[in-house]
């Protein structure tokens, strides 16, 4: 695995990341304007459009009215589906999203694993096949016990799915709970056809080698991804470990501290400056509805100027408050 990468280099021969923003608008008109790779909107009042770049994600919005998240590449994109799933490409690019109900698979572990069968076998027949930013979405994901844990199924079955496509290596990635629709999956990815460079975080333990106590399936991600022109560091999700070990049990303020020394520390990792700035957006996920004014209070005051989608979702530990993932970019 990679530790780090070198400081941005900008060869003209490399992709250059897609250009991701947060934006209040039309989902029909934004989808009109050139080279939109990927629409994101949230929430179950956000605008159906039958179109396989824009997925409605099952995640509610703090702020009204939600933004969206828009994705753009310098290029042509084309676009369409295939059985469950959607995609889009362009300029190298591939945006690929899939969305499952658990009952039709037998639950988070068998519908985990249909998934990333399907992503797998469709990025094979692609030349984008460097996966380099994955997205995964599934309600109650703390409910169960031990090993019967919806999230630990989820990873039993995502282990599955994926076989031995990572062998060399995981994605950046983000696993969060969603209040939407009961048994519904969504995962989503963006794929390039020039790999990236995967960043870890000195503070924490490896995700795929926790120890045993997180289930039978290790988490498998990195802890970030630099993308291929080392132009954007695309951040998995990043909450208050330290370690493996989860930091300042429930205490909210002490843990958005502590994930904020991670992300400055993977931003060290990755040999790039420090902080954030208006041109690096950020999400951050939220537990509990009432935490969300502190959480935005945190960000005015740390983090001022960042454009951040502030998101009600439950974290993969029931002790962890809040978790932060997005873009910076060189």
């Amino acid at each position: 695995m990679v530790q780090g990468c070198e400081k941005p280099q900008f060869d003209p021969l490399m992709r250059r990341a897609p250009r991701v923003s947060y934006r209040v608008g039309d989902i029909t008109s934004t989808l009109k304007e050139a080279g939109t790779l990927a629409l994101l909107s949230f929430g179950a009042g956000s605008q159906t459009v039958n179109d396989p770049r824009v997925l409605q994600v099952a995640l509610e919005c703090f702020d009204a009215p939600a933004a969206l998240e828009i994705w753009h590449v310098d290029a042509p994109v084309n676009c369409g589906t295939e059985g469950a799933l959607r995609w889009s490409a362009g300029g190298g690019w591939l945006f690929a999203a899939i969305e499952l109900d658990e009952r039709e698979h037998g639950g988070p572990e068998g519908a985990a694993s249909s998934a990333y069968a399907q992503l797998r076998q469709f990025i094979h027949q692609r030349n984008e096949q460097h996966v380099l930013r994955i997205w995964n979405y599934l309600d109650a994901i703390n409910q169960g016990a031990g090993d019967a844990e919806r999230y630990k199924q989820f990873c039993d079955g995502r282990a599955a799915g994926m076989g031995a496509f990572f062998a060399e290596g995981f994605p950046a990635a983000s696993a969060i709970g969603h209040h939407g629709p009961a048994h519904r999956l969504q995962v989503y990815l963006l794929a390039c056809d020039q790999p990236g460079a995967r960043v870890e975080n000195p503070r924490q333990v490896s995700a795929w080698r926790y120890p045993r106590q997180y289930g039978r399936t290790p988490p498998s991600f990195a802890r970030a991804m630099s993308l291929p022109a080392q132009d954007v560091l695309a951040i998995s999700g990043t909450a208050a470990v330290v370690g493996h070990a989860s930091a300042h049990n429930d205490d909210l303020d002490a843990q958005l501290d502590e994930t904020l020394l991670n992300l400055e520390a993977l931003l060290a990792s990755a040999d790039m400056p420090a902080g954030f700035d208006t041109h690096s957006p950020l999400k951050a996920y939220v537990r509990h509805a009432i935490d969300a004014p502190r959480v935005r209070d945190f960000f005015r005051r740390r983090l001022p100027g960042v454009p951040v989608l502030l998101l009600h979702g439950d974290i993969c530990r029931r002790e962890l408050l809040a978790e932060i993932d997005g873009w910076r970019y060189a």
